[in-house]
């Protein structure tokens, strides 16, 4: 029988729903104990690892706020302890601050979105650092961190805010990627693009992806799962050689 966790200890940020959810439940599927961290949302986190767990993989879901670091070192915490040594991360958490012009964004929300994408981002993958660097006496890993095709494109007249933190997530990769690219880690992106998820509704904009499906040269927005299959090939060895990048999943635009 195949071990179902043995690739080690998974942790997957804002993993209760879109994207995170669809990468933990595949991570789970492909071998790894999964930590499907969330902030909110507990019946929805909870539901998650049971769909890993009756599959026959093992999880569990830890709530923490990626904006604190206490909270930051407490998942880490928690996830060695009930699932074993981490292997890998995905940072995932992200908020969007909202659709608003530039002249209009506030410094407590930009203060907000920054602290979520950028600082949580940095601070996780800290934390991963410091148990899987082989610097540091650890077995090495691979991190993953959710990016945006906004961080190219700019996101004019919706949020250039977001899309800015984006962008500072993929220098963070580059720079990350070339720091512990000899102490067995690699660190890399994936910058998805029009995805179908809750985030545009949840945005005020429902109908945001008909609107801009005829912009994709693909002409659809992309899956949850198509992203997460992207995620599981650049955690998986048949990415080995493969770190610092940024590879963009949004059907061409």
């Amino acid at each position: 029988m195949t071990n179902r966790s043995e690739h080690g200890t998974l942790i997957v940020t804002g993993a209760s729903r879109g994207i995170g959810a669809a990468i933990a439940k595949l991570a789970g599927e492909r071998g790894f104990a999964v930590a499907v961290n969330f902030a909110n949302g507990k019946a929805e986190a909870e539901a998650v690892v049971e769909q890993i767990v009756s599959a026959g993989g093992r999880a569990c879901a830890i709530q923490a706020d990626v904006a604190r670091e206490q909270d930051i070192v407490r998942l880490f915490e928690r996830a060695e302890r009930e699932l074993g040594p981490i292997k890998a991360l995905v940072n995932n958490a992200a908020i969007t601050g909202g659709f608003a012009r530039v002249e209009s964004v506030s410094a407590s929300a930009l203060a907000q979105v920054m602290a979520v994408n950028v600082t949580g981002t940095f601070l996780c993958a800290r934390e991963a650092v410091r148990r899987m660097s082989t610097r540091n006496g650890g077995p090495g890993g691979a991190i993953v961190n959710i990016s945006s095709r906004a961080a190219r494109t700019g996101s004019a007249g919706e949020w250039v805010h977001y899309a800015a933190s984006k962008g500072a997530i993929d220098s963070f990769t580059i720079g990350l990627a070339r720091e512990v690219a000899t102490e067995g880690i690699r660190v890399n992106a994936v910058a998805p693009g029009l995805i179908e998820t809750g985030l545009h509704a949840a945005n005020g904009a429902p109908d945001r992806l008909e609107r801009l499906a005829s912009t994709i040269p693909i002409q659809r927005p992309g899956t949850a799962l198509e992203v997460a299959e992207a995620v599981l090939w650049l955690l998986s060895p048949a990415a080995s050689y493969t770190t610092g990048a940024i590879l963009e999943v949004g059907g061409g635009r």
